[in-house]
């Protein structure tokens, strides 16, 4: 009976410890399973930066850069067209969400979250998109590209609506797994 417990106590332990990876690895699957439910106009919301603004927030700005590319070479890596690149946009967004302190108002911090998720998904999407116009910068037809800027902004509002709710809990999940058991 007392090795039950015990086993019981180290898998939490375990756990609660490698949380944030385990955490980091759904990333992908999220990605890759692009639930229609949580669409708008046939856009979904960026979902690397739910994980990664509370990850930096609570681990600085060059950590926040480093999986910025971890989570950009994954996510590319995912993708079949191989010509544009995540990496830029994730690594700014890592560095200036590092910068970004706690805030002890959790009102307040949940709509921050929103707030810089939006922000974070509008720099992502406009260098994505700015990848895109300088590679058929040759084209004269401008107009092509409009459907995208539609799909900038459905994109930001959709990151800014949900990422109250994701961010705080991996906000906490990842204060949880750095307290001691």
């Amino acid at each position: 009976m007392g090795t039950n417990c015990e086993s019981k106590y180290l898998m939490n332990k375990f756990f609660s410890k490698k949380l944030s990876i385990i955490s980091f690895i759904l990333i992908p699957i999220i990605f890759l399973w692009h639930p229609s439910w949580l669409g708008f106009l046939g856009v979904q919301p960026y979902w690397p930066l739910f994980w990664l603004l509370p990850w930096s927030m609570m681990n600085g700005s060059i950590n926040g850069s480093i999986f910025g590319l971890f989570l950009g070479l994954i996510l590319d890596s995912l993708t079949l067209d191989d010509s544009f690149t995540q990496i830029p946009g994730l690594i700014l967004c890592g560095f200036l969400f590092g910068r970004i302190k706690l805030h002890s108002d959790n009102l307040v911090g949940h709509f921050r979250h929103g707030l810089i998720c939006s922000f974070g998904s509008f720099l992502c999407g406009t260098f994505y998109f700015l990848q895109i116009l300088f590679r058929n910068f040759s084209d004269s037809n401008y107009l092509m590209f409009i459907p995208s800027v539609k799909n900038i902004l459905a994109e930001v509002f959709l990151t800014g609506f949900f990422a109250p709710f994701f961010c705080s809990q991996l906000l906490r999940m990842f204060k949880f797994s750095r307290r001691k058991l």
